[in-house]
């Protein structure tokens, strides 16, 4: 059995039905905060909980645990950075020592592959724009943002016990800015945000110069990616830390491409300008992901033009209802801010 928390998140509610296609059985642990659950199996167990409460009995029964669950990106660590340092952190130590502990009482090699972020390179004193150096998985990761700070300090807490503890094997995955369609669909990452304003606004403004560097990785690569950690022999992926991404983008590169991929292959006009009164600061970091192509023989393969289609047709379709712009599900920190949190979104949440 597969232990998968944050599993009805915008990875797992992918990366869920794709292990029961292979025949594996799957427990998720959620709070389904944004009321989105996986279809019913016979070999699918939902436990609606908190992450921060870790329970041993998740473990039974458990050969592997994909941990996607914890507050998702900036926006939402900054509005409670509380609950941010507990689910990020603590609540991953706490079920990462139960695997632990659970793996040497046991003398089984216990995976447990994290959702980290590629954003952990990105740090206030950051080089300039025209100054990127490309980031590896041995590049300084010592980032100061309440999100990437926490993902950083898991990923520590992790290694850690990976050295205590001889048959815990940890597996990192820092990945790129996610994009693309996925039953539990996010509107705030950028290349589905830009696709949505292109599609209710039939304009792209980018604020600020534009020329920040994001590496952007398709969610099911993402998945992908958690499907080869799983099986890939673990002399290769024991300890290991891997960067995981399609391609860098600059922002306004990006919003160009969008608009010519509507263009084409949607004959539709979106204009793209620069709005240079509101700067959102120069948060870049360009990252290099050839490790793990050359380790495991994983490349993300999935590219920018079919995932814009994708959406564009689901917004025409009305898959996202009428006005999904205004949704607040679709968008974390809105969802956030418009429910009072009367309980804990942290296992619901998913890392970008």
């Amino acid at each position: 059995m597969i232990l998968v928390t944050g599993g009805g998140g915008y990875v797992g509610s992918l990366l869920v039905p794709e292990l029961l296609a292979l025949g594996e059985s799957v427990r998720v642990v959620d709070l389904f905060w944004f009321e989105h659950r996986p279809e019913p199996h016979a070999r699918l167990e939902l436990i609606q909980a908190d992450i921060r409460d870790a329970d041993p009995a998740w473990l039974d029964g458990v050969r592997a645990v994909i941990h996607l669950a914890g507050l998702s990106n900036d926006p939402t660590a900054d509005f409670a950075p509380e609950l941010n340092a507990e689910s990020n952190v603590q609540a991953t130590r706490r079920i990462a020592e139960i695997v632990a502990r659970r793996s040497e009482a046991t003398g089984e090699d216990l995976r447990f592959v994290f959702a980290s972020s590629c954003s952990v390179y990105y740090t206030a004193a950051h080089e300039s724009d025209a100054d990127v150096r490309p980031k590896r998985e041995d590049s300084l990761a010592s980032p100061t943002a309440n999100y990437s700070k926490t993902k950083r300090l898991a990923e520590i807490e992790l290694l850690k016990l990976g050295e205590q503890y001889p048959h815990f094997c940890p597996v990192l995955l820092r990945k790129g800015t996610l994009y693309g369609p996925s039953p539990r669909m996010r509107f705030d990452l950028v290349l589905n945000t830009f696709t949505l304003h292109a599609w209710f606004r039939r304009e792209l403004t980018v604020h600020g110069s534009g020329e920040a560097w994001r590496p952007l990785l398709h969610v099911r690569d993402a998945v992908d990616a958690y499907l080869y950690c799983l099986v890939a022999p673990l002399a290769k992926v024991r300890g290991q830390v891997f960067n995981v991404l399609r391609k860098n983008y600059r922002t306004l590169e990006l919003a160009h491409w969008i608009s010519e991929i509507l263009e084409q292959h949607r004959q539709i006009s979106i204009r793209v300008k620069r709005d240079r009164s509101v700067e959102f600061g120069s948060r870049s970091y360009y990252v290099l992901a050839d490790k793990m192509e050359s380790e495991l023989g994983f490349r993300a393969e999935r590219g920018t033009t079919k995932a814009v289609l994708d959406i564009w047709d689901g917004l025409e379709a009305g898959s996202y209802g009428e006005r999904p712009q205004e949704n607040p599900v679709y968008f974390n920190i809105r969802w956030f801010k418009a429910h009072a949190l009367t309980q804990s979104p942290a296992a619901a949440a998913e890392p970008r």
